[in-house]
Order: C-alpha cells, then structure tokens, then sequence
C-alpha cells in the first residue's frame, strides 16, 4: 500500500516517503502531540491480515519496546487504523551499511567500532530473549552517534508468516538475493539452521553478525551464488576466504574473532554477543599486531575444544605474560618500550556509572596490583583486588559499599572510606575490616611510619594505622575561600605530603605541598586536579581531560619545565577536580577513559517493574524531581557546565532553567509548583520562579549553608529540609520567612537525605549510626523517638505522596513499607521488594528518583551502556615521556 503525505494514523501525520523492503513500506511523520518527528512503518498486508499474527506482533512489539540502548532504533508505539497494521519508530537520519558498502570496505577503526557497537546492541536484546533473525546492512544505519540496528523481532513474525519453500522450487534471482515470503530473512546473511528451517536462537544472529563484519572489513560477501540453491550451498559448505587474504593489514585477531562467528555448528560458535564484544575492544586497544597467537594456533581436534582455547585463553596470555614479565623486574631507565592493555569489571559484573567517587582506584606502591570499586554478579558494590598477572579479579571480603581505596607502603593492607568511616582490612589475612575513624569523608594516603592522612569537614587529619585518636594537620585557608582539603599523597621523606585545596572561586583551587611537623605550606600550582608524585620526579594531573605530566623536585618542592600530555580523555567528575587515575614508582600507570560525562536516560517504571521510556536526550541527570502538576521534570544537568534544567512531558522539549555561575544542581519545586530551590554557587541554597522570570535569590544566611543539599519543601511551603555535607553532616532546617537554618537533630553519625511526610509531621532520613545505612523516621518538628524502617541496608528514602507508603532503595531494589501512624507513635509494615532493576544509584544516599503522584510510578535514571567500561594500564609509561622531557631531581 502507499500513504500520501497529509494521511493521518491516529496522532501521526505522513510527511513523505522512506522507503520500502519486505518486511513493508517506511514513512517520515510527524507526532502531533508531541511535535517530534518520528518513523512509520507499514505492516504488509499478508502479515496484518491474519489476527493471529497481529497479537503475536503486539506482544512481541512491548518488548521490543523495553529495550533502550543507543544502539537500537526505539519503538514508541504500535498502532491500527483502517485495516492498516503500523509500527511507530525513532526517525534516524544516516545512510544504512549496505549504502556505505557500495563505495567499498571500511577503515579498520571504523569496522571496530561499528562492529563493538551492533554486538554491544545484540548482547542487550539477547538478554532480553530478543533473536533478531535478520541481521545485515541493510538493516544497520550508520549516524553522527554510531551504529543504529533496526528492525528487531520482525523476522519472527517473517518466519511465521510463510514456511521455507523447498530447494527445488526456489528460483533463480540476480542482485541482491532475499527470500521475501519463502524463506526467513535475506539468505546472504543466514546461518546454516536456518536456511535447514531448524530451531533458532541467539547464535543464530552471531552468524549473521560475523558475516556483516566480514563484509565492511573485506568489501566482499562472505558467501555469494548464481541461485538461491547454489548460495545455500555455500553457506551449508565451504567457508570464505580468510579476511587477512583479502586485506593483509586485518588484525589476525579480528580474523579469528569474524571465523569463529562463522562456525556452521551453533555450539562451535562464540556462545554470547557479549563475549564477542569483550574481544573487539581488546582488538580495539591493542593495535594491528593483536592475536597473532590466536591466529597462528593450528586447526586440532576436536574443534570445538580448539577453538575454545584459542579464543578464551590465547588472547588472554599475551597479556598476561606482558604482566608476569613486567612485574618480575623492576623497569630501567633504558627501556624504551611501554606496554598497554585494559582490566575489565569482575565477570558479569559491572563498574560504577554514576558516582566519581567509586569510579576511583589504586595502584599498589609495588605495582602489582589494582584496587578498585565495582559490583559483582550478584549486583554488591564492593572492592576488588585484580593482580596485574592474573585474568580474574577477587572481591576484598567485608567492604560492601565502599570506596577511594588506598595501599599501605608494602601493599599488605588496603584503606578505603565506607559509611562514613575510614577502615582498613588485611589481604593476606582476611577477616573483618577495622574501623580506625567514624567521620572520613574521602580516601587517604598511608606512609612507612604507620600514619594515615585523610579528609575531614575541616581540612585533612591524620591517625595512627592501629586507630585512635584523630589529628587535624592542615587547616582551612578562609581568606582563599578554602572548603575543602583532599586527595594527600606523601612524598618520598614521609613527612611532607601533596594535596588539593578546593575553593568557592575556582581559579584559586591550588596543589600544595604540606608537613606533618608544621603548619606551613607552600603553592606548587594552580590546578584543578588531584595531584600523584611518583618516580623518578613528576608531578602527575588533570587538566580539562588530559592528564599531565611535569618534571617535580620532591626534596625542594618545585616543578622544573614544562607539563607534557600523558593521555587524552581522562575520566573526570563535572568540577575538573577529581580525574580518575593512578601509578606507582616503578612505572604502572592506570586510567578510566571518558569525559567526565556519564549520559543517562530518564524511564518511567511501574510498581512491576514495567518501564517505559521518556523520550528525553541522554544526560548526567541528577536528583530529576517532577511538578506538582505532574507535567514537568526538573533535574540537574552535570557536564562542563552544571546547571538545572526542565524537561516539558507534553511537548518532550528539554530547557535550561539556570545560568548563574555553575554549579547549579539538586533541584527541588515548591508545592505551588512556582519555584525551584537549587544548590548554586559556592553550594549555597538558592531559589529561582520555575518559569525562568524573575531573579535568583540566596535563601539562606551563615556557614552551615554553604554545603547544602536541598531535599524536601514541608507541605505547607514554609520551610527546606537540607543536608550540611562537609562540616556538621548533618540535617538542618530553613524557614523561608527568617531564612536562617536550625538543627534538626545532633548525631555523631552523618545524617541525611531528610524527606518530609505528606502530612508534614514526619522526616525520613538516612544515617549509618548501625554500621550501615538505614533508612529512619523521626517526627516533626518533635520531639520522640526514631524508628528505624530499612532492616537489611537503606538509603534514598521517598514518601508515597497519595498512600500510606515510604520507599526507599536497597542496591538495585526498590523497597516500599506500609505505615500507620498515631501522634505519638510511627508503626511500620515488613520491608517488600517492589521491582529490582539497573536504575542508578545515588552516590550521596538522597533520591535519584521521584514517585508520580498518584504513587503508581517511579521516575528512574538508567545509565547508559557506553559508560565507560575498562581501566586502561600502562607498563613502563615513562618510557614515552622520557623522550619528551627530562626528569626532575629526586
């Protein structure tokens, strides 16, 4: 059929023409109700004719529709309308791969990074019981952004639609040779299963993949025929040229990889999409000569067992035989050669996308080892140890959520901030962790006389490695608008240490040298970063995500020449002042890749765990909170720049609200819906009409404000309940009418994240005065007793604004108790699991997430699978750099 431009489908108006293929006829339109544009595609009518099909297509459309990745078109909607079957898309603009094609084979950078974006997409639609039964070119498009997959799931409804037709009624087509309405999928790209018609699945998909790469790496067909019957042979039969003697400069890595993925038996194939990408990346970072091991194996039997060892163990041993040979020795000045490679998260496990702070890691003083933050298999957030010469990681018992792990001098022992308190624990001894101080805030630095510096709300503070009594050593510089002291290192005479001095006015942030026998400082540099001293003499830091290098005399105390790049794009939170990396004296160098910016996408999720995309761009959304009205959603945006933004529902338009100096973040609406109280400039409180008219006002008076974040407005609109995050840590309250905070309640623990109840007469919060986080509640304004919810772990804690409910958040699940309250006393239902999900956490325990306000809902963040996913090592690093700048003086 053919739609002219104007016709209407329900809400959406034709605009012209797309184009057309078996599966029907595509359409450019318009959304009427929310003014974007979107794709139709047109059901042929020898599928939406028969009613059995249409169910299994709307059945199969929903959950297609669950998928969201950036590298799957989105399906918003399905549709009928006189006698017309529709599927309703994202509009893409691009040219598809088969159109890329006919100008030839692809640059090897570009063969990489499409292929890791499409097994990426087809590992997310795997896991989700998703085949898409018809992979090639022409249903992959190629954006600005990467790789886009079209058309998941409908070659089921194809397979359905009409048996396989015997071989010997199968004609004899010339061009492109597709089986519409006789044989499932477009026969070039099929796999032997299923051109036998026999039972399909994931691996299926893994054939076809492997022949689309091997046709954008070659310019040629994996398998080509005069007839269909003479193509099937092929696929049935023989195997195509090697890639390599097609285009010598193919990595033979990657020609093992695209072989394997050809495999005629599904059990001899790579078994999972995932394990395909996890190759390509490795490819990816390790240059043309990658797997030559691999690929120089000789063919054995059983093949089945070959290959396993080629791909799963042979890739591995280059590696780590890089690492075994490099940690036996200590690297001299006359080598010239660096060794690079990448640690990936624990197996089925993933790193941290959301929180700067578990990002970080540590390299052991000797080199050897990795210490970082990641959650396992089971979804806990913990440490991990990865020996350099070892292919696993291993979980550090008793450090669930910890983080900013740090070494002792002879890599025994390990330091890292959980709960609030700074705790160290033995590797070789195992056992519980020991608490040596309740009030850490950050990790530390460990020297050889058994003294620990940290962060305190006051400036950094030393103890003993044994524990006890907690020292201030550096004070808070006022007259420089200082906030805060982080990030010590000690220097090589143990006494003196480097550290970052964070200040209201950015261009005073500074790295100092300090002692622990004086008070006295001295500027090494203006910078904005964390700064590392290693030998033989450089200063190492971020800059804008580039990591810097700078020749450093650790006796006198002063850079010498100039500051030469390292590495580019460095993972680096949203102020510039944490970048993610770490090294040791005898030349390991660690980073995260990225920019700082860790998009995430904003998804509605029922009290099920159905959800439902918003259409909203990807960003580093924090703390989204929604109208009044229920019409709006305001959430800060933390990228170059922070500011708070508002993201209108019915018109899918997302709008700055902010454009003071950033940061501007953690909005919170009043309960009219006319203003936004934020955390702004120099992390005061400030307030703002939601309408963008008016000016910004400061909402509060004295110290305490300085590190607010804003959480909840009482229902009546008189007063913000806050958290105080660096000095007190503690939860005041602001009365909007005199504008000057109170104290909520004195604990020695770090109390936060207060939420008011929808009456008003209660405060839920969250405080780890039990070792862990809880979630409590006390009343309001008081006084009585607390009553604690959580009974396994609580944080983000968030009232049902129509029922009797609290919820708050236990890792991945989302937990809801019933109440009934008196006005002496708050009685409390078993904790139950509504939906468990991977929708981000919070880094700071308060709610990244908002309840719609019928309390049926649940506004989610989800992190985007681009997130960076590996620790780039490098052995020997200096060797680059020696030839560009000399050392300093040790």
């Amino acid at each position: 059929m053919s739609l002219n431009a104007g016709t209407r489908l329900g809400p959406y108006e034709i605009v012209s023409s797309a184009g057309a293929g078996g599966m029907g006829e595509v359409y450019k339109a318009r959304d009427t109700r929310l003014d974007r544009t979107v794709a139709i595609k047109v059901l042929p009518t020898h599928l939406a004719g028969r009613a059995e099909l249409r169910e299994r297509f709307e059945r199969e459309a929903k959950t297609i529709a669950s998928l969201n990745h950036p590298h799957i078109c989105t399906l918003y909607d399905t549709g009928h309308q006189d006698d017309i079957e529709f599927l309703v898309m994202e509009y893409i603009e691009g040219e598809t791969l088969a159109q890329r094609l006919q100008k030839g084979p692809l640059p090897l950078d570009q063969v990489l990074r499409y292929a890791i974006e499409i097994a990426d997409a087809l590992d997310k639609a795997h896991r989700k019981g998703i085949t898409h039964r018809d992979l090639k070119p022409g249903n992959i498009m190629l954006t600005k952004t990467g790789a886009k997959l079209l058309d998941f799931g409908l070659a089921k409804l194809k397979q359905d639609a009409a048996p396989a037709t015997p071989e010997s009624q199968l004609a004899t087509l010339k061009g492109a040779i597709t089986g519409e309405g006789t044989i499932l999928g477009t026969l070039q790209y099929m796999a032997p299963e299923q051109v036998e018609a026999k039972e399909v699945d994931a691996r299926t998909d893994i054939f076809a993949f492997g022949v689309v790469v091997y046709e954008m790496a070659t310019g040629k067909k994996a398998f080509e025929g005069k007839s269909q019957a003479s193509l099937m042979a092929k696929i049935l039969e023989t195997d195509p040229p090697p890639m390599t003697s097609l285009t010598p400069m193919t990595p033979p890595a990657l020609d093992h990889v695209v072989k394997r993925c050809m495999e005629k038996d599904p059990d001899e194939r790579w078994q999972s999409a995932k394990d395909i990408c996890e190759q390509l990346r490795w490819i990816s970072n390790s240059g043309s000569q990658a797997g030559i091991t691999a690929a120089a194996a000789p063919e054995q039997k059983p093949r089945k067992y070959q290959m396993l060892a080629a791909g799963s163990v042979a890739i591995a041993i280059a590696v780590i035989a890089a690492a075994v040979f490099y940690m036996r020795r200590t690297p001299t000045p006359s080598e010239k050669q660096s060794v690079r490679f990448t640690v990936g998260p624990p197996v089925k496990g993933s790193f941290s996308t959301g929180n700067m702070a578990e990002s970080a890691f540590s390299v052991s003083p000797d080199g050897t080892k990795l210490a970082f933050v990641a959650a396992g298999a089971s979804g806990v957030r913990q440490i991990w140890i990865r020996a350099l010469n070892s292919a696993e990681a291993q979980a550090v018992p008793g450090t669930e959520n910890g983080s900013l792990p740090f070494w002792s001098p002879d890599s025994q022992f390990l330091g890292f901030s959980a709960d609030g308190k700074l705790r160290k624990t033995s590797l070789s001894a195992g056992g519980t962790p020991e608490t040596l101080a309740e009030t850490a805030q950050t990790g530390g630095s460990w020297n050889r006389q058994g003294v620990i510096l940290f962060t305190s709300p006051n400036g950094l503070v030393r103890v003993s490695e044994s524990g006890g009594a907690v020292t201030p050593v550096t004070t808070l510089d006022a007259s420089r608008g200082e906030d805060y002291h982080d990030y010590p290192q000690f220097l090589p005479d143990e006494r003196h240490f480097l550290y970052f001095a964070s200040c209201t006015k950015p261009e005073n942030n500074a790295i100092f040298v300090g002692s622990l026998d004086s008070k006295e400082r001295k500027l090494v540099l203006n910078a904005n970063s964390n700064p590392v001293y290693v030998s033989p003499g450089y200063l190492l830091f971020g800059r804008q995500g580039t990591l810097m290098a700078q020749p450093f005399d650790a006796d006198r105390f002063q850079l010498s020449g100039e500051a030469i790049p390292v590495a580019d794009d460095v993972l680096t939170n949203q102020f510039g002042s944490l970048a993610i990396f770490a090294a040791s004296d005898n030349g390991v160098l660690a980073y995260r890749g990225g920019t700082g910016t860790l998009p995430k996408s904003l998804a509605w999720v029922n009290r099920d765990g159905r959800e439902q995309s918003i259409p909203a761009p990807p960003h580093n959304y924090v703390f989204p909170r929604i109208s009044p009205d229920g019409q709006r959603i305001a959430a800060g945006i933390e990228e170059r720049e922070s500011q708070v933004w508002i993201y209108d529902i019915s018109r899918d338009a997302l709008a700055r609200l902010t454009f003071e100096a950033s940061p501007n973040v953690d909005p919170v609406w009043t309960p009219d819906g006319k203003r936004i109280v934020f955390k702004g400039k120099g992390n005061r409180l400030y307030g703002q009409p939601a309408d963008g008219s008016g000016t910004v006002e400061e909402l509060a008076t004295g110290d305490i404000s300085r590190n607010a974040v804003p959480l909840s407005v009482s229902p009546n609109g008189q007063e913000l309940a806050f958290s105080e995050d660096r000095q007190t840590r503690s939860i005041y309250i602001l009365s909007f009418k005199d504008r000057a905070p109170r104290l909520f309640d004195q604990s020695p623990s770090y109390e936060s994240a207060p939420q008011f109840s929808p009456d008003g007469h209660w405060i839920a919060y969250i405080s780890p005065e039990s070792g862990r986080n809880e979630v409590y509640v006390r009343p309001y304004p008081g006084p009585g007793g607390k009553y604690q919810i959580s009974t396994e772990g609580g944080t983000e804690p968030m009232w049902n604004p129509k029922g009797r409910e609290l919820f708050y958040r236990d890792r991945q699940k989302m937990m809801a108790i019933e109440y009934m309250t008196t006005q002496a006393a708050f009685t409390a239902s078993k904790p139950k699991v509504l939906f468990e999900g991977p929708y981000t956490p919070s880094p700071r325990s308060s709610p990244d997430y908002d309840v719609s306000h019928d309390g049926q809902r649940f506004l989610m963040l989800k992190a985007s699978e681009q997130s960076p996913g590996q620790i780039n090592v490098v052995l020997n690093w200096t060797a680059d750099l020696k030839q560009k700048v000399p050392a300093g003086n040790k």
